[in-house]
């Protein structure tokens, strides 16, 4: 159940005991008082005044339904929340792209100079400081948003025929950006690291992102 629902689950559910102890509240004590003749004629007037009131609280409740619905995002839209992604047929070196929420992910498997290249960064040089070790949970698969943090642009660098920049990761030639082997900015204007998206190992040779 998603959170607008469950907000007019609540929402409903509130109405509609607040309209039941009301009316009950309301029909015992004109049950009550209807012993009294001077006062039956006011307690049926509040007793009807009420049950209107508590009548169309419902149906704002109800009239509200189609739209707090449509807030929902689309059941194609949820089916690419996440998606899982086979690793099995990527070789050392190679780069996939996959696409995740209409965004492009870069997914690599490093091969050892690389892997050294990203760990042995003196991190005081970099703008946009972190470790390689905290943004991989395998040094050999490296799991990146494909986006370049300056203007959204998508970098080169996924095909081996592609301009890697001057430190063999990603190049945006939009405005010069360049990424190394852990897809951490190394110069341009970019001002942040390639984002990591979230995603787990289902298996060593499978992931799902998201």
């Amino acid at each position: 159940m998603t959170i607008s629902y469950s907000i007019l689950f609540f929402l409903v559910v509130g109405i509609f005991l607040f309209c039941y102890f009301i009316a009950t509240r309301v029909w015992i004590k004109v049950d009550e008082k209807n012993k009294e003749s001077e006062n039956q004629p006011k307690n049926r007037r509040d007793f009807l005044y009420i049950s209107s009131v508590s009548i169309g609280g419902l149906g704002v409740a109800s009239f509200m339904w189609p739209f707090i619905k449509s807030m929902n995002p689309a059941e194609d839209t949820l089916a690419l929340g996440s998606t899982e992604v086979d690793l099995s047929e990527i070789s050392v070196g190679q780069s996939i792209t996959v696409k995740w929420r209409g965004k492009p992910v870069f997914i690599k498997r490093r091969t050892e100079e690389e892997i050294l290249e990203a760990q042995n960064v003196d991190l005081g040089s970099l703008r946009d400081p972190i470790a390689d070790k905290d943004r991989v949970q395998n040094p050999e698969w490296l799991v990146l948003e494909g986006v370049c943090t300056h203007l959204g642009c998508v970098p080169l660098g996924q095909k081996m025929s592609d301009t890697k920049g001057e430190f063999k990761g990603w190049f945006c030639p939009c405005h010069g950006s360049h990424y190394d082997t852990s897809g951490r900015i190394r110069k341009g204007p970019a001002p942040e690291n390639l984002a990591i998206p979230p995603y787990r190992f289902l298996s060593d040779t499978v992931i799902k992102i998201g």
